[in-house]
């Protein structure tokens, strides 16, 4: 592999991490700013406590169907936004 497509693909690995981990830690702050434990945010999103604490831990990249179940009783949904290029 040439090594301008290994910076290339270095570059947009660490961009989707950033991205992930930026997201995880939203997600995190949204359950602490309502008061929730993780075991109340898994009650009203009808999913396991244990899928929380992976997520909140970077261990699993959740579905989005997950993502919305947990989003949905706090008012929030996903969205698709443009990825402002500059800032990449």
């Amino acid at each position: 592999m040439h090594v301008q497509k290994v910076n290339e693909y270095v570059e947009r690995e660490k961009f989707l991490t950033d991205l992930e981990y930026d997201f995880v830690k939203e997600l995190v702050s949204l359950r602490k700013d309502n008061n929730l434990s993780q075991q109340k945010m898994a009650d009203m999103a009808n999913v396991i406590r244990e899928t929380i604490a992976r997520i909140e831990n970077c261990m699993v990249s959740p579905q989005i169907n997950t993502l919305i179940k947990i989003l949905e009783p706090l008012g929030y949904t996903i969205t698709i936004k443009k990825i402002d290029k500059d800032k990449k």
